[in-house]
C-alpha cells in the first residue's frame, strides 16, 4: 500500500532529527535550486538545507525577507520534489512579525514537502525581536507542525553574535538565554551564527543543552574540531551561493580582460550535468 504524503513527511522528519548528533554533526552545504540540490545529494549528503539568501538572489531579490513568501515556498517545493533525502528550509524570520504569520509559513513549508525550518530572531538592522515575541513565534511553529502531525525539525536561530548585539562581553550570556528559551519553547536545535572561536562554541554547546548549529566558513574550526566541541549541525549558509557568484565574476573578468578561459578548467561535462537533471526513480 502506498504511503500517504503525511506518512512520508513524518518519516523524513524523524530521519532529519536523528541526524542531529552532538559530536557527529550533520554537515549541510546549503542549496538554492534543483541543480544545486541534485549536486549536493549526488555527493552523498544525508539531508538538504536551503539558503534564503541563495533563493532570493536567484530570483533577483536581496536577502532579508524581501522575496515574497509564496516565491520562497515555491522554490522550496521544487527542491523537495527533486531529491529523496529530507529537506530543511530557511524561512528567515517567518515572513511576518506575528505568530500567525509563522503558522501560515509552516503550513506552506510542510505543503512544499520540507520537514525542517530555520527561524531567526533578527529584527531591524542591529536589533533582535523581543524575546517574549520570538518565543511566541517558536511556539507557533511547533504548534502548527504538531497540528499537522509532523515532527518538524525546528532550528531556532539567534543573531546575537552575527549582528553584534550589545557589548561583546555580554553576547555569550544573551545567546545562551535566548537559545535556552527557544529550546524550552519547542526548538530541536539552536543556531548561533557568527561564532568562530572554539571556546565560545564549546560554551554554547555546554550551556544551551540541546543540539547546536554553527555557521562555518573561512576561519571557522574544521568539522572534526567542531565535532570534538559537541556541535550537532554545521551549515554553510549563503557561502555556497556567494562562492558560485564569485567564480562567475572571475570567469567573466578573465574572459573580458585576457580573453582566456582557465576558470573553466576541470568543470563537469555537459553530459554529466544533463544526466544529473534526470528525475530519480520514485520522484
Amino acid at each position: 500500500m502506498a504511503r500517504s504524503k503525511s506518512e512520508g513527511l513524518v518519516e523524513k522528519a524523524e530521519k532529519l532529527k536523528a541526524l542531529h548528533r552532538p559530536g557527529n554533526p550533520l554537515v549541510l552545504a546549503n542549496v538554492w535550486d534543483v541543480a544545486t540540490a541534485r549536486v549536493v545529494e549526488e555527493a552523498g549528503a544525508e539531508a538538504i538545507a536551503t539558503t534564503s539568501a541563495g533563493v532570493a538572489f536567484a530570483s533577483g531579490y536581496p536577502d532579508g525577507e524581501r522575496i515574497p513568501r509564496d516565491r520562497m515556498l515555491a522554490a522550496i517545493a521544487t527542491v523537495c520534489s527533486s531529491v529523496s533525502v529530507p529537506v530543511t528550509a530557511d524561512v528567515e524570520a517567518g515572513y511576518g512579525p506575528t505568530p500567525e504569520d509563522v503558522h501560515v509559513t509552516v503550513r506552506g513549508v510542510l505543503d512544499a514537502g520540507a520537514v525542517g525550518i530555520n527561524l531567526e530572531d533578527g529584527g531591524a538592522p542591529g536589533t533582535l525581536v523581543d524575546l517574549p515575541r520570538q518565543i511566541e513565534k517558536v511556539r507557533a511553529a511547533r504548534e502548527e507542525a504538531d497540528r499537522r502531525g509532523v515532527p518538524l525539525v525546528l532550528n531556532a536561530r539567534t543573531d546575537v553574535f552575527l549582528d553584534r548585539i550589545g557589548p561583546e562581553s555580554g553576547r555569550l550570556e544573551e545567546a545562551v538565554r535566548r537559545g535556552a528559551a527557544y529550546r524550552d519553547a519547542g526548538a530541536d536545535c539552536v543556531f548561533v551564527p557568527g561564532v568562530t572561536d572554539a571556546e565560545t562554541i564549546g560554551a554554547l554547546v555546554e550551556r544551551i543543552r540541546c543540539p547546536v548549529n554553527v555557521l562555518a566558513g573561512a576561519g571557522s574550526p574544521a568539522v572534526p574540531e567542531l565535532a570534538r566541541l559537541g556541535v550537532a549541525r554545521v551549515s554553510l549558509g549563503s557561502g555556497p551561493v556567494r562562492a558560485a557568484l564569485t567564480l562567475m565574476r572571475r570567469l567573466v573578468e578573465e574572459l573580458h580582460d585576457r580573453g582566456t578561459y582557465s576558470a573553466l578548467d576541470g568543470i563537469r561535462s555537459h553530459a554529466s550535468v544533463n544526466e544529473l537533471m534526470e528525475p530519480p526513480r520514485g520522484l
